[in-house]
């Protein structure tokens, strides 16, 4: 398909993403690549300026990447398809989508600011999606210009970061990598030289003698490895290159006495010994650039003549020493050689890639067919995997490609249709009317695609076994126009093989936000890509005119088409509701819909913050509470209407470990119990852990889970009490094999249990049992005492209730479905809470009907309708008597400021609630790194906030890190004669933060608010009203 690649050669071909922390420079960094091998479409001067893959004017005018692109360049008779993308946290959908269509990654690490949250972020991306991983130091220029370091001092600290990413790599690959993202930085340095103390036995992944680390300044288009120095010094010291290449990084020095390489050991001269890539590589190049800087003209011309530099006299004259030093530099070390042939080098091509990346991929299915057209499928789709896993790029082989994302493009940048290629409706409708053309960012993985071929397009669900049932997961499509992306342009191709990357248009109607091609029904999926976060801004949007409503509808189809990463909802009060990753992504996303896709002015609510409700939990009495949930002493009662059926409720909060667990399990606990997870976009923790236990039951790694959760919290809060951890462990492991249910919406963070049924009762009624099926179907043993058998009584009145009570098993757990996913406070989902519904039916007085008994009405309704309100208000009444709090999200913040900026940026922080956990300065430079906890509902505007108050000197990261209770009573009155001592009649009560978010929320859903016009009529209000 490339130029300058036989097709027949896959071996020449490499796909690589460039991945970074934001302003890390990644853009910059392709900008000198596209100057060197993209056929002349950057020219060399303004490469590093002009920043050719961010063409929206959005990326222009904020200087950051919002969107993976691609082109492809020729190296050296290589094509290397190099996608660029973003590393802001709002665009890490994007990342996602680089990574899967990838071979190898380049990761950029700035010299100044070294390793940050998001640099974990994508190497665990890296990780995930079996990527083979490079490293380039970028900016060391700042280290001599900016930090004045002497080379020492830098090569102290370009160790260390080479440290540091290989102690997280080495994490990842042990798999004891912490999960938490503000655990991955808490500990900083010493925790990277922990990993490496545990992992010191395993070969380090970024070594620079083996020639997979790059040192570089993009902006000025100069870099290095270790293997252009050791050519250059070769002859000059009498060594092979491979020796020197060897000995020019760590504690090697050179003796110029006896010519040799030796050790710290072999060394003399005490403290003054230099190592060889102080020596040789950083000392050559501080004194260029003092040189150079300080005007020392014999300097630079040493150099040139030297080796042997062309550099143009009208550069050497230039007045500005930087533009000398530039051309210079750019000339000696040219940035482009080193990266590409590193990567041609250390990276691998698609044939050795796939192979190694198939289990990620497509993970092999164990599948027994039960007939000969099973046999035949399974067959089938073993030979696709297999040619994938070869790469298979010959004519006949099954054509197999995966859609990363679907992006909208302007129908006037499309190439002018080419002889022999399919012509229609460009729009997405299919009208014609639409300015905006869908094309399928794909990348082939086995066999040929041409274009009017027709191929199966495949959602992440399609099952081949399972026939006509998958007929909605299943559609054909013919395939319009193929093109070689070029950054923002694109170029047009007849066909594309096993390795390539190209854009497709055709598929529109087709795929939503990603898919699997193929040109046979039995194939298998591609698996779901991983995602860092979840789209967590809400905001409701309507058209300022009512009259546009349909064209709002059509732009969030095309918006929602168009963005990996964004939600369109319609909630239960019939509100359009946009669901963002952060604030730049939703700007981003409003933006498109008034200027591309909708073309409405819009009106956009104030965001939408997600809560949840829980009970206040004193862990200190943790077995006097396990206690009183067994012998049923704190309970509330509830009556149905018509006095059938007495409902009692106990509630008791969960360990948080365990919380947590149920809470990151979602889709596994959705297979086991059989329901999709409402959790659209999953989270990389859930899919990590589903990567790491493919192979397992589910079942079997959700229990293990479980009790190592349960066996360490309660360790942890009993360490010196050992008999005391033991009674509560057993205690929990005999709650455990009586879970009834999980809610809300059966795989949620809370837990239903089955009633103790050791006391009978003595009037006749019949207690709702219950089941503990979903404790068989995790694996724990089934408490012998909840099987719900019908007693075997000769009075068929007690049969009738026995029955009664079977029946109304399932209205239980609808009411208590019901209360978890609306609470108390201001209707919003429960979370870790253990309840134990105890509900008994006594006899009706009329007529007695051996079937359908509960579905019987009378003047107050369906009893089964009875029950399942009266569960319901049982569950919220239960949970408002033990101490109600709000549980609100926090995202991990990690800030850089200059030292002079502190004072503003605490300001900031404490305005919004913040609580600091670390703060540290970062070595050798004027920078403080903070570390905090925002809650998402003050995150807003935040950091634009931060900006003005530091002059723009302060940056900011936020990402989404746990759920965690406000301590704060919302019903707070004082009682005690210490607080009323404190606090008087109320009036000089403080603001209650948790009373405010809950009437806000209240009042966003058109819930009663309790408001007084007079809050406190004893104190007097002046015209100044500062109190």
């Amino acid at each position: 398909m490339e130029e300058g690649t036989s097709d027949n050669d896959r071996h020449k071909i490499r796909n690589i993403c460039i991945l970074a922390h934001v302003d890390h420079g990644k853009t910059t960094l392709a900008d000198q690549l596209i100057a060197t091998a993209g056929g002349g479409m950057v020219h060399p001067k303004v490469a590093g300026r002009v920043r050719f893959m961010d063409y929206l004017d959005e990326e222009q005018r904020r200087a950051i990447t919002m969107k993976s692109s691609s082109i492809s360049l020729h190296y050296n008779h290589y094509t290397v398809n190099l996608i660029d993308s973003p590393g802001h946290i709002d665009f890490c959908g994007e990342v996602s989508t680089a990574a899967r269509l990838s071979d190898g990654a380049l990761l950029l690490v700035d010299a100044v600011e070294g390793v940050h949250i998001q640099t974990h972020a994508v190497l665990r991306q890296c990780w995930i999606e079996r990527l083979s991983p490079c490293l380039v130091l970028n900016k060391i220029d700042r280290l001599i210009t900016e930090l004045k370091l002497t080379p020492f001092e830098a090569y102290t600290r370009l160790l260390r970061i080479v440290h540091e990413v290989n102690g997280i790599v080495s994490a990842y690959n042990s798999q004891k990598y912490l999960s938490d993202v503000d655990s991955l930085l808490a500990g900083g340095t010493a925790a990277g030289g922990e990993v490496m103390e545990d992992y010191d036995d395993v070969e380090d992944v970024f070594q620079p003698q083996k020639g997979n680390v790059v040192f570089a300044c993009a902006l000025d288009g100069w870099g290095f490895g270790i293997h252009e120095f050791a050519e250059i010094y070769a002859s000059k010291l009498g060594a092979s290159v491979s020796a020197l290449q060897k000995a020019l990084w760590g504690p090697r020095y050179f003796n110029p006495k006896t010519k040799m390489i030796v050790g710290k050991k072999g060394i003399g001269g005490g403290g003054k010994a230099k190592p060889m890539f102080v020596q040789f590589v950083l000392e050559p190049l501080w004194q260029v650039y003092q040189g150079a800087l300080e005007g020392d003209k014999g300097l630079i011309e040493k150099v040139i003549r030297s080796f042997n530099l062309q550099v143009p006299a009208r550069e050497l004259m230039n007045k500005d020493a930087k533009v000398v030093l530039q051309s210079v530099m750019s000339r000696w070390l040219p940035l482009s050689d080193a990266i590409l042939s590193m990567v041609v080098k250390c990276l691998p091509d698609p044939v050795a890639a796939q192979g190694s990346r198939i289990s990620r991929l497509i993970p092999q299915c164990e599948v027994t067919a039960e007939n000969e057209i099973d046999k035949r499928v399974v067959e089938e789709a073993e030979v696709v995997r297999r040619s994938v896993e070869r790469c298979d790029w010959r004519d006949e082989a099954p054509c197999v490609a995966f859609v990363a994302k679907m992006f909208a493009l302007p129908v006037r940048m499309l190439p002018p249709p080419q002889v022999g290629e399919v012509v229609g409706s460009f729009g997405e409708e299919g009208d014609g009317e639409s300015d905006e053309c869908f094309l399928a960012f794909a990348r082939i993985f086995s066999g040929v695609l041409s274009v009017g071929q027709r191929v199966f397009v495949l959602s992440a669900l399609y099952d081949p076994l399972k026939g006509e049932s998958m007929q909605k997961h299943i559609q054909e499509a013919e395939l319009k126009s193929m093109y070689l992306m070029m950054g923002q342009g694109l170029k047009v191709v007849k066909s594309a093989k096993a390795g390539d990357v190209v854009a497709i248009r055709g598929l529109g109607q087709h795929i939503l936000k990603s898919a699997t091609l193929s040109s046979t029904r039995n194939c298998w999926p591609f698996s779901s890509m991983a995602f860092q976060v979840a789209p967590i801004l809400r905001v409701a949007i309507e058209p300022s005119d009512p009259a546009d409503m349909g064209s709002l509808l059509k732009g969030l189809r095309l918006l929602n088409r168009a963005d990996p990463f964004v939600e369109v909802t319609v909630s239960a009060r019939g509100e359009h509701v946009l669901a963002a990753a952060g604030e730049v992504h939703l700007e981003r996303c409003i933006k498109d819909l008034k200027d591309r896709f909708a073309k409405v002015s819009l009106e956009v609510s104030p965001p939408l913050v997600s809560y949840k409700e829980t009970i206040e939990g004193e862990v200190s009495n943790m077995l006097e509470k396990l206690k009183i949930l067994s012998r049923n002493l704190d309970y509330v009662e509830k009556t149905t209407p018509n006095g059938r059926c007495v409902v009692r409720v106990q509630v008791m909060k969960l360990l948080p470990s365990l919380t947590k667990v149920l809470d990151e399990s979602a889709d596994l606990l959705g297979d086991i119990v059989g329901v999709n997870s409402a959790q659209t976009v999953k989270s990389l923790e859930t899919q990590r852990t589903n990567i790491l236990e493919e192979n397992e039951n589910p079942a079997e790694v959700l229990k293990k889970r479980i009790m190592d959760a349960i066996e360490s919290d309660v360790l942890d809060r009993n360490e010196n009490d050992e008999d005391h951890a033991e009674k509560c462990r057993l205690k929990w492991l005999k709650l455990l094999r009586r879970i009834w249910a999980l809610g809300p919406s059966y795989i949620g963070a809370n837990v239903l249990f089955t009633p103790d049924i050791k006391a009978e009762s003595t009037d006749g009624s019949v207690l709702i049992r219950g089941s503990s099926q979903l404790s068989e179907k995790l694996g724990f043993m089934a408490d012998s005492s909840g099987s719900n058998l019908v007693a075997d009584t000769s009075s068929n009145e007690s049969q009738v209730l026995y029955m009664d009570a079977a029946r109304l098993e399932s209205n239980v757990i609808t009411g208590f479905q019901l209360a978890t996913s609306a609470g108390p406070l201001c209707d919003e989902p429960m979370w870790g809470l253990a309840f134990v519904i105890e509900a008994r039916i006594t006899p009706s007085s009329g007529q007695y009907d051996e079937f359908e008994t509960h579905q019987q009405s009378d003047q107050y309704g369906i009893f089964a309708g009875q029950v399942i309100a009266t569960v319901k208000d049982a569950c919220r009444a239960a949970v408002l008597k033990n101490k109600p709090r709000l549980v609100e999200a926090m995202y991990f913040c990690e800030l850089n400021t200059p030292t002079e900026y502190l004072g503003p940026m605490y300001g900031v922080l404490s305005r919004r609630r913040a609580r600091i956990l670390k703060e540290e300065m970062q070595e050798g430079s004027p920078f403080f790194t903070v570390h905090a906890y925002v809650p998402v509902s003050e995150s807003f505007g935040f950091t634009d906030e931060l900006r003005s108050r530091t002059s723009g000197a302060a940056s900011a990261l936020l990402v989404l890190s746990h759920w965690e209770a406000l301590l704060e009573d919302p019903f707070f009155v004082p009682k005690t004669e210490e607080e009323i001592e404190e606090f008087g009649d109320g009036s000089s009560v403080l603001p209650n933060t948790a009373r405010k978010l809950i009437d806000t929320v209240r009042r966003r859903k058109g819930l009663p608010v309790e408001e007084k016009v007079v809050q406190h009529g004893t104190k007097q209000r002046t015209l100044a009203r500062k109190v």
